[in-house]
């Protein structure tokens, strides 16, 4: 009863409204009488009155002023005869003056009506012969420029409906045959000539590039970009491209491209080059930059921060500046203006007396904390040279043990770091008889050169090589993670050529080794989609035996396939049909790990669900499978068993034989029942991973994904609830955001302890390189609670290094500024979490934690001359605003303060020179930047 009296109210209201006249001043009430007498008279048989009719309306049109939110008075007043006008449209002859000049009219009155779908806006300006529509305003060409969009896309589908209209729908198809005959796509590109031109002179640089995309023309954005504008148009173009598809993120991005490269805009140019992986784009830069040293110096600056190579150039000093060989010299010219040299210990991190100590303390294995501080050791003084733990005292190395003896000689390396000078604290090592030490040195050696590529001769090369054909296995495996830090992402093709036997000669190599080649090949050729590579480990796979499969090795030659398409979603099939095509138990679990790094950064929202669908059904199916492998192995246990008794009167021999056959067949099914149980739960840990790695960068993903992440911990298996603290760290690599971290602090309390250990480890990667005091504090406190678990402390004490890296001066941040993923990073992040599928692996071969090394730089501005010489300049730090789309020229970072460089940039952090008197090469104030003497500056 309610509603139905509801209902009859708002009627009676309506026809109120309806019934009572509108009350118009005197002025208003001559407009409409005046509108009504010319709508009159192009309504009636007299022709000679209809030009004059025309251009009286045109005036009262435009002069007509209103609000923003108002419909103009003429439009208002002339709707009631609007369907009128166009059916006497229709009875006028072609190609006279006045069915044109009434098109105009017409294609401006039907703003004022909703568009169902017809496109009279457009249909009529179509129709309209007048070229100077743009004299109608802004809105008017709003209107139609959604509609050219709409009827540009829909063009096509319309005409092919057209012909399946049933002949009872008869209004429809007038329609469609109005619309399709008035409206073609050429005319729609004919119009867009116009419609962008006036939006670009109106500061309408995001309808222009909407427009234009919707019209699948988005390359034309450069011919109209000047350099009054190309900034506000690049940055909606760039900002806009990774929420298109694959094909038009690379369409928008290679107009940008174009729009910075037109406008000598080379910096800007060469990340939108590093995005799109385009070695041409990259290498057409350069050569035009040729005639300005300091121009392709800052060029080179920018490739040294990604690890790519220079283009092939004659200039050796281009070439070492783009290997990183001033990395360790420009690092230490930060840390000394930062007073930051002076060496620190293991314990000026643990603060161990403000721990609390009202825990039961067990003693510790010495061995084990020993070699904890000697990882802190390194972390904390990476890069710097010289500490006071390890390199002052040599007896440091032997107070570890077995694998320990590794890692510690190996964290020499990593306080040499970048330093190639270095090495001469690890040669000594190298020449001792004990095997660990002599694998540690060797690791050293990757470490200390780590990104660094200076001339012709590879310093790691030179030393590692000869051990890549050790007899022992343990100094291959060690020279092989050497040259993977050493060179990943360098493109060495003479490292595919030792690297690439080691893998594919099965009979020779162990799966250790084949696994951690196929990884260094991985990491060396990250997101290239190398096809050679990718095939030899394809093949290996295959041929691989299951039990070999079934070593916790055995990812890690899967993470190598999937590097090699890091990023690389759209050239990815091929490897994926292949994988599909095995006939292996671990194929979706492969499968998984490759989509996973070939989606990386793409925030694929498709893709995302793909994930979630495979994580429920792995939790749902595991169980099954289980118990259907136990059940079927009983059951033919059970029937051959019988088969065995009945012939138990037959020969004795032939009743051992049997016995033999059954126990080899059940044990081979249990194996595959087994190891289809392994794929399920590390195809879950994978997917749980590429959830994190496809939205990184991206602050709406980020917040969904958080509440994604929250249930699977509540509802997922062990594998599951691993993967979920490595997977918050990588929303957030280097930026400690408190509800992310205080919901680590809680999973570090897990009843489960590789659960714990992970969210340790997630905190270190959280805080990375941040000294942030609430992490520092916390992990204080689990240190303090874990005093008598050495597995736990261990990660502890690792966690406390990351944090306080390089003395907070370092990041494993994977993006820059410029929005560039950085593959190496990711990279190096990826090969520690997956080698925590299982911790207690890991913490058994610590000495793959250094993985992690390479992924590590310096988060900091240092500004050079022209010469390359050091050059202090002050510069506005702040927090990053995003400015796309508004209007005026707003501000790139708030609430700053000024500092005088070098100087450190924290996460979303952005910089800005104070003043004028130096011209930065480089459009972001980041990284090592050359200022060139502006000319025009005058001192105030």
């Amino acid at each position: 009863m309610g509603n139905t009296s509801d209902s009859e109210t708002d009627k009676k209201q309506n026809d109120l409204k309806t019934n009572t006249a509108e009350i118009l001043s005197d002025e208003d009430l001559k407009l409409k009488n005046e509108l009504e007498q010319l709508a009159k008279n192009l309504l009636s048989d007299d022709s000679s009155t209809y030009i004059s009719s025309l251009d009286k309306l045109n005036t009262l049109i435009k002069e007509a002023t209103t609000s923003m939110t108002a419909v103009p008075k003429p439009l208002k007043f002339l709707r009631p005869f609007v369907e009128k006008l166009t059916l006497k449209y229709e009875t006028l002859e072609d190609g006279i003056e006045s069915k044109s000049r009434l098109a105009d009219i017409l294609s401006v009155l039907f703003t004022t009506f909703e568009d169902d779908g017809s496109h009279e806006v457009l249909k009529y300006r179509c129709l309209s012969e007048e070229s100077k529509f743009d004299q109608w305003g802004h809105e008017y060409i709003r209107h139609l420029s959604l509609q050219m969009g709409e009827a540009y896309n829909n063009g096509d589908s319309e005409t092919k409906e057209e012909d399946q209209l049933d002949s009872d729908s008869d209004k429809p198809e007038e329609k469609k045959i109005v619309l399709s005959s008035a409206i073609t796509q050429e005319k729609i590109l004919h119009l867009a000539d116009i419609v962008i031109p006036y939006f670009i002179e109106h500061n309408g640089e995001t309808e222009a590039v909407d427009l234009l995309s919707e019209i699948d023309n988005i390359e034309l954005m450069s011919e109209y970009a000047d350099s009054t504008n190309y900034s506000r148009v690049c940055k909606y173009m760039v900002a806009c491209a990774p929420l298109l598809p694959q094909l038009e993120c690379k369409e928008f991005l290679s107009a940008a491209y174009k729009i910075f490269f037109k406008n000598e805009k080379y910096s800007e140019a060469l990340n939108i080059a590093i995005r799109l992986d385009d070695t041409e784009k990259i290498a057409s830069l350069f050569e035009t930059a040729s005639d300005s040293k300091s121009l392709k110096t800052q060029l080179a600056y920018i490739l040294s921060e990604q690890r790519l190579p220079a283009p092939n150039t004659s200039d050796e000093e281009i070439t070492a500046i783009a290997g990183n060989a001033n990395l360790s010299k420009n690092y230490k010219h930060l840390v000394k203006n930062l007073n930051l040299l002076p060496p620190k210990v293991p314990e000026d991190v643990y603060k161990s007396h403000l721990e609390n100590t009202s825990f039961f303390k067990a003693k510790a294995d010495a061995s084990q904390q020993n070699l904890a501080s000697a990882f802190v050791n390194g972390y904390l003084n990476l890069g710097y040279g010289e500490d006071n733990l390890i390199l002052k005292d040599d007896s440091w190395v032997f107070k570890t043990k077995g694998d320990g003896m590794t890692s510690t000689v190996a964290s020499i390396g990593a306080i040499k770091q970048w330093d190639v000078e270095g090495l001469q604290d690890l040669d000594k090592y190298l020449y001792v008889d004990e095997v660990k030490i002599k694998a540690g040195a060797l690791i050293g050696v990757g470490l200390a050169t780590s990104g660094v590529h200076n001339g012709e001769v590879e310093t790691a090369l030179v030393f590692l090589e000869e051990y890549l054909s050790s007899s022992d296995e343990s100094l291959k495996r060690a020279a092989i993670i050497g040259l993977t830090i050493a060179f990943s992402g360098s493109k060495n093709e003479e490292l595919m050529g030792l690297l690439l036997p080691l893998v594919t000669e099965m009979e020779e190599n162990s799966i250790e080794t084949a696994s951690l080649a196929a990884l260094a090949l991985g990491h060396i050729f990250v997101g290239t989609g190398n096809p050679d590579i990718a095939e030899m480990i394809v093949l290996n796979l295959l041929e691989r035996p299951t039990e070999e499969m079934s070593s916790s090795w055995a990812k890690f030659m899967c993470l190598g396939l999937g590097l090699l398409f890091l990023g690389m979603s759209d050239n990815v099939d091929d490897a994926i049909e292949v994988i599909s095509a095995m006939d292996h138990p671990m194929a979706t679990s492969i499968e998984t790990l490759i989509m996973v790094c070939a989606f990386a950064g793409s925030g694929d929202v498709l893709f995302i669900q793909d994930l979630l669908s495979r994580i429920t059904e792995d939790s749902s199916d595991t169980v099954v499978d289980e118990d259907e492998g136990e059940e079927v192995a009983s059951e033919d246990t059970a029937s051959k068993d019988s088969k065995s008794e009945d012939k138990q009167d037959d020969d004795k021999m032939d009743v051992e034989e049997s016995k033999e056959d059954i126990k080899d067949e059940s044990k081979k099914e249990e194996d595959q029942s087994l190891l289809k149980k392994s794929n399920d739960l590390h195809q879950s840990f994978y997917a749980v991973l590429g959830i994190a790695t496809t939205v990184m960068g991206e602050d709406i993903g980020k917040e969904m994904s958080l509440r994604h992440f929250s249930h699977l911990m509540h509802y997922g298996n062990d594998y599951i609830k691993r993967a979920v603290p490595l997977a918050l760290s990588l929303l957030s690599v280097s930026n400690p955001e408190i509800n992310i971290y205080e919901t680590l602090s809680r999973y570090s309390h897990d009843e489960d302890l590789d659960v714990s250990s992970n969210a340790i480890y997630a905190m270190g990667i959280l805080g990375a390189g941040t000294n942030n005091s609430r992490l520092a504090q916390l992990l204080r406190n689990l240190a303090s609670y874990y005093s008598n678990s050495n597995s736990l402390l261990f990660m502890t004490r690792m966690s406390q290094g990351l944090v306080h890296l390089g003395k907070g001066t370092l990041t494993l941040d994977c993006y820059n500024d410029s929005g560039v993923l950085h593959k190496t990073s990711l990279a190096s992040l990826l090969t520690v979490m997956v080698g925590l599928t299982e911790p207690t692996f890991m913490t058994t071969h610590h000495y793959l934690f250094y993985m992690l090394n390479l992924g590590m730089r310096p988060k900091y501005i240092v500004t050079l001359d022209e010469n390359g010489e050091p050059l202090q300049v002050n510069v506005r730090v702040g927090q990053a605003v995003d400015t796309v789309g508004q209007a005026g020229k707003p501000k790139d970072i708030t609430g700053w303060t000024t500092h005088s460089t070098p100087v450190l940039i924290n996460h979303n952090e952005r910089a800005e020179l104070e003043t004028n008197e130096y011209i930065s090469l480089s459009e972001k104030i980041e990284g090592v930047v050359i200022l060139k003497k502006n000319p025009d500056y005058k001192d105030e």
